[in-house]
């Protein structure tokens, strides 16, 4: 609106200069005063006004087409700073999640290792073959159980005939005895060289057999055996009379 008023007193002034000569009217001179004058006492204070305004409609369609680029920039670095914040716990509970997992896996292998520890049993017999008649001796004679059914945990050691306890615990242990009379049958389970339980049979003729067992708190590497009384006999073949075994109950803290 400003711009139009401009040009229709531009051609109001352009007009009247063109009237004056065709009257005859006024020489160059005259002609620049009389715009000067119009253009004075028509234009110079709407000039300044007009441009003003138009660096505020300029500004005004400047911020309506281009938004504040740096609030836009600031938002965005607040957006980025929150995703890092966001990215930084997420790392967090990752690696939390990570040592949890990790944590369980050595419970995991710890029950693992208990179980195994638990895993404690084993049976044996006299002869791995033929038969035949073991004592009588004049002195007390460790049993070597040589043919071996079972030995879990491998705590039996069947070249010496004694078992070692690999872990505290409450165990229990059984051994038969037979033999062919007369004779005395006669085996003893000893405790780290004590004496805990004997298995007992005399006959005058026949067979002779006998049986016992007992249950022991042990500590790791306790050890247990099993004796042949003096001047026992027994007798072993292809049946596996003669028997000794064990096993953990549980296991103690």
């Amino acid at each position: 609106m400003k711009a139009l008023v401009c040009i229709l007193l531009l051609l109001e002034t352009f007009v009247f200069v063109v009237q004056q000569q065709v009257d005859g009217g006024l020489n160059e001179n005259e002609i620049s005063q009389q715009i000067s004058s119009e253009d004075g006492r028509q234009n110079p204070p709407q000039t300044d006004t007009l441009r003003a305004e138009a660096s505020t409609d300029s500004q005004q369609y400047y911020n309506l087409c281009f938004p504040d680029i740096y609030a836009s920039l600031r938002e965005l670095t607040a957006t980025v700073t929150e995703q890092k914040g966001n990215i930084r716990e997420l790392r967090d509970e990752m690696n939390k999640k990570d040592e949890e997992i990790s944590n369980l896996s050595s419970q995991v292998e710890e029950l693992r290792k208990e179980n195994r520890d638990r895993e404690i049993a084993f049976s044996a017999a006299l002869r791995e073959s033929g038969d035949g008649h073991t004592g009588p001796f004049t002195s007390e004679e460790t049993l070597i159980y040589k043919n071996v059914f079972t030995n879990i945990g491998n705590a039996y050691d069947r070249s010496t005939g004694v078992f070692t306890a690999p872990v505290k615990g409450v165990y229990m242990f059984r051994i038969s005895v037979y033999g062919h009379g007369p004779t005395t049958t006669s085996a003893s389970i000893y405790k780290n060289e004590e004496h805990v339980v004997i298995a007992y049979n005399i006959q005058n003729s026949d067979r002779a057999n006998a049986s016992n067992g007992v249950v022991l708190i042990l500590e790791a590497g306790d050890v247990v055996n099993v004796k042949l009384r003096p001047k026992a006999r027994i007798y072993e073949n292809v049946n596996n009379h003669n028997t000794f075994s064990g096993y953990l109950l549980f296991p103690l803290k």
